[in-house]
């Protein structure tokens, strides 16, 4: 009984409550006291975002020059892809990197300097080289294209132009891939430079590259090895075949490239070995 007396207290308090507040709220519109009226319209110099339509529309090819056009901007795209490939493979930085991989090897280390400051280190010495020849390509190529005085055929011959000549003068002294490269497709032997594809001077350029960076690997390895096998020498001979070679020939190795400022050499030969 005394339960139900205290429920009936507080649902009477609750209503009470409710009702004087029901008739405050009507007598009064900016309840409670002090507030502000609000409003649930939108001003009208607030403009709402403005969302673009955006639409993809795919038709059907009505005559073969928009087939045409549409093959044509597939394979700008693809070579657009590759470009930077292309132009690593075309270019000294293949050298530059290998012989720069070689070095780190030979003097037995490890992560100093890591790769991607090998790879940048030779990506500006190639920028530095090839300097001349990405400028006949803008001034032959790409600045008439965009002056609308040659189409994109005659732009493109233009920029190939140079790549093919710097690749030429690297092969001048040896063509042996450019006529492995042409017997295996049984063309018949070129009178000009002019008369070897593009498709097969390629190929022969990278073959040329490797080959002139193992022989440069080589020679740079061989005054190291010397140094192992001194050292390893020495330590079978005092009886510690327990303890690594490379933990002491390396730093005889950095003393040695030191002191001779083997950077300095390093890249005075390699600018050597392609400007001629």
């Amino acid at each position: 009984m005394k339960m139900l007396k205290k429920s009936l207290a507080v649902i009477l308090f609750f209503l009470f409550c409710v009702t004087s507040v029901s008739a405050q709220s009507s007598q009064n519109q900016n309840f409670p006291g002090g507030s502000a009226q609000g409003t649930t319209e939108m001003n009208e110099n607030i403009r709402p975002v403005q969302i673009p339509n955006v639409a993809i529309q795919i038709t059907e090819p009505q005559t073969g020059q928009e087939v045409a056009f549409s093959v044509r901007l597939l394979l700008i795209l693809t070579i657009l892809t590759i470009a930077p490939s292309i132009l690593l493979l075309v270019t000294c930085f293949l050298r530059f990197s290998i012989v720069l991989d070689f070095i780190k090897r030979a003097l037995s280390l490890q992560q100093v300097p890591p790769t991607s400051i090998l790879q940048g280190i030779a990506a500006f010495m190639t920028l530095f080289i090839m300097w001349p020849t990405f400028t006949k390509m803008y001034n032959n190529s790409f600045k008439p294209l965009s002056n609308g005085e040659i189409g994109i055929e005659q732009a493109y011959k233009e920029a190939e132009a140079p790549i093919r000549e710097f690749m030429f003068q690297q092969m001048a002294d040896d063509t042996s891939y450019i006529k492995l490269f042409m017997n295996m497709s049984q063309m018949d032997k070129p009178e000009t430079p002019s008369d070897v594809p593009t498709y097969i001077l390629v190929p022969s350029y990278i073959l040329h590259e490797l080959t002139v960076a193992f022989k440069i690997g080589v020679l740079l390895y061989i005054p190291f090895i010397i140094i192992d096998m001194v050292v390893a020498s020495i330590l079978m001979a005092m009886g510690m075949m327990m303890l690594p070679p490379v933990q002491i020939s390396m730093p005889f190795k950095l003393i040695l490239f030191v002191l001779v400022d083997g950077w300095g050499l390093l890249t005075n030969q390699l600018f050597i070995s392609v400007i001629r």
